[in-house]
């Protein structure tokens, strides 16, 4: 009989599996920075936006210096990610997605690391450093754009698909629905577990966040599968 090969999934890019994992790493994120840090929403820079237009209309000029660096530390890792992703950075990386994954444990790990001193700011440009490589590298849901860090956008492709499939008795767009249904439970449930762990451990939760990366890096491949070996049982192969 011909030698079969079991294939073993992979995390790939696109995978709901891996969208799962960092999307509760960014609900993780956001409910960490709320509670532990006056109440900043580090990954959502519309929220940065708005309050600095607030403030420049207001004339609360010293204000607005609390905003831009989120900003800038957003547009930093939009440029980070997009340098990983050239050609020559390319080939001297295994794998620029398995990068990124690394660097954002890191950044985490020392984050945790940080006392309680160190201004609020240093915490919130960090993750929003983080949150920026994460959304610049991994944007795809199976063939469908999506946002692991911020979920407003998620909600709307759900409803719409939900909407397409009820009414228009669209197959795929059922299994849309379905697929950001659990992003955005993802989300829920990473802002539950950094709501608690935050409550109860304080700044160093972080390093569940890292943990949760650091599983989505060992899993990830770039390919869709790898193969086992040929297992050969009572002269059948397998």
């Amino acid at each position: 009989m011909e030698n079969k090969h079991t294939i073993i999934p992979s995390l790939s890019s696109n995978s709901v599996y891996l969208a799962f994992l960092l999307t509760l790493v960014g609900g993780f994120l956001d409910a960490y920075t709320f509670i532990s840090r006056d109440g900043v929403f580090a990954n959502a820079q519309t929220a940065n936006i708005v309050l600095l237009a607030i403030n420049i209309g207001t004339g609360e000029w010293k204000n607005c210096l609390i905003y831009i660096p989120p900003i800038l530390a957003f547009f930093l890792g939009v440029i980070v990610a997009e340098l990983f992703k050239k050609s020559n950075l390319r080939n001297w990386l295994y794998s620029y997605r398995r990068t990124i994954l690394l660097l954002e444990c890191v950044v985490l790990i020392i984050v945790g690391l940080l006392p309680g001193s160190i201004p609020n700011m240093v915490v919130t440009v960090s993750i929003s450093f983080v949150s920026s490589v994460q959304i610049s590298t991994f944007n795809y849901l199976d063939k469908w754009s999506y946002n692991s860090t911020m979920t407003t956008g998620n909600l709307r492709t759900a409803f719409q698909a939900a909407y397409s499939a009820i009414v228009d008795k669209d197959k795929e767009a059922k299994e849309r629905s379905k697929k950001f249904i659990l992003i955005i439970l993802a989300f829920l449930i990473g802002a539950l577990i950094g709501t608690i762990s935050t409550t109860y451990l304080g700044y160093i939760s972080i390093w569940i966040a890292a943990a949760i990366l650091f599983v989505a890096l060992i899993l990830y491949h770039k390919d869709k599968g790898y193969f086992r070996k040929p297992v050969k049982k009572k002269g059948i192969d397998f």
